[in-house]
């Protein structure tokens, strides 16, 4: 899987996580301190979260980081 692929992935665990919430962007941009651009562009496998982010962002979204960087399934 190149890079491109994995952002995209990762992303589109991102958005199934946050609707499963009932989080719009926007709420989980300020939750998370960050812009709802950034939250847009993660989602669209466009931006790259560190490590710390995304571990911070299982914690908001309340599940493991490996449901995050899951790329097994499509």
């Amino acid at each position: 899987m190149d890079k491109n692929a994995l952002l995209k992935k990762f992303g589109k665990n991102v958005k199934i996580e946050r609707i499963k919430k009932d989080l719009t962007q926007e709420q989980l941009a300020e939750i998370m301190n960050v812009s709802q651009n950034y939250i847009a562009n993660i989602e669209r496998g466009k931006a790259n979260m560190s490590l710390a982010k995304i571990y911070e962002l299982a914690n908001f979204l309340n599940v493991k980081i490996t449901t995050l960087v899951d790329f097994t399934q499509d």
